[in-house]
């Protein structure tokens, strides 16, 4: 959105209320910042260096341009990758239209009754995004095909699972159990949360994660990955500088339970997951992020994402406070407890 609301106290407890209704953590955080554009790129601009030498991407970037952008193309596009300046100036018609409107609700809230927050605490783009899907390569814009054993996997609740099991925690994704995005889930484009702030360090690089809440500390020295044996949620990431470009490969996945998609969902990925990451700086205020996803026991190919991340006047990361206001696990298992309870007594009846 081009302002990023600050919740006042009175709001969050209407947040707090509106959470128990809806299964997705996190609504509600969107953030205040002022209406300004973005600076114009320097003519001759020059990558700047840091102290010790290193490309200097230090600063809080979003993917919030791409706010909505498919992460496959429809295929009526087939390979087209961009949009036409005709259709970019309608998309943008439509974002101011959407604007109105998220400010017009402010003064006038809307007072049907729903699960969710009302639209304007959403972020929005700031301008169209020029791509037509968040998939560059296949030149389609299509994800390879899923292989025949990873459509068999579990699909857990919160990770595109339309009739979930409800048994334990352990039946719901990381994302809804307010642990994780995961790779490369915390840096895709979403609804609200897209906040990037990178520090650098000599030998080391680490992104700062809005949703949810990580850190990504990556070396630089050269360092092995750590043994298969070792896993974690977000992996085992190394970098290195390739020209002005941080090139980050990352293994050592947990898998099964993080999809690839922004929100967590879609088929959950594999252990044998290889991802490799490129972060370019192309101007004072934007940079190229692209991501190879290599997945050999989930896909049939790899496959390449890239959008752009921009800076933006007063743009920053505000804590992601999931748990605090995170209702879904519990009315979910007490709902299925509630169901099963119905369907004894049904049972008892007969």
């Amino acid at each position: 959105m081009r302002y990023r609301f600050l919740v006042s106290g009175a709001t969050l407890t209407v947040v707090a209320a509106i959470f128990a209704l809806t299964p997705e953590p996190g609504l509600g955080q969107t953030k205040a910042a002022p209406a300004a554009k973005r600076a114009p790129a320097a003519t001759n601009w020059t990558q700047s260096k840091t102290p010790w030498g290193d490309p200097d991407l230090q600063g809080t970037w979003t993917s919030d341009d791409c706010i909505g952008t498919p992460l496959q193309r429809p295929t009526n596009l087939g390979d087209r990758l961009y949009y036409t300046e005709q259709e970019l100036a309608q998309r943008q018609a439509n974002l101011e239209r959407q604007l109105q409107n998220d400010l017009a609700e402010t003064v006038a809230p809307d007072q049907r009754v729903g699960t969710g927050p009302p639209s304007h605490w959403g972020e929005r783009a700031r301008r169209p995004c020029k791509q037509t899907s968040l998939v560059i390569d296949p030149p389609n814009g299509r994800v390879p095909d899923m292989l025949p054993e990873a459509k068999a996997r579990p699909v857990p609740e919160g990770a595109g699972n339309n009739n979930p099991k409800a048994d334990s925690w352990e039946d719901f994704s990381y994302y809804i159990r307010c642990i994780t995005r995961g790779v490369p889930g915390s840096i895709f484009p979403v609804i609200y949360g897209n906040g990037q702030q990178i520090v650098q360090g000599k030998g080391v690089v680490t992104i700062l994660q809005e949703m949810v809440h990580e850190a990504r500390v990556i070396p630089l020295d050269g360092r092995p990955h750590a043994s298969p044996n070792i896993r974690s949620y977000m992996g085992d990431p190394r970098g290195h500088w390739e020209g002005n470009t941080l090139v980050v490969e990352t293994t050592n996945f947990l898998g099964s339970r993080t999809g690839i998609v922004g929100n967590g969902g879609g088929t959950p990925t594999s252990d044998a997951m290889r991802l490799t990451e490129r972060f370019m700086r192309t101007s004072p205020n934007e940079m190229r992020y692209e991501i190879t996803i290599d997945d050999p026991k989930t896909y049939t190919g790899p496959f390449k994402v890239g959008f752009p991340l921009t800076q933006e006047p007063g743009y920053q990361n505000f804590e992601y406070a999931c748990h605090e206001s995170n209702y879904a696990m519990f009315n979910s298992l007490s709902g299925a407890r509630a169901q099963e309870k119905k369907a004894a007594a049904k049972a008892v009846e007969k």
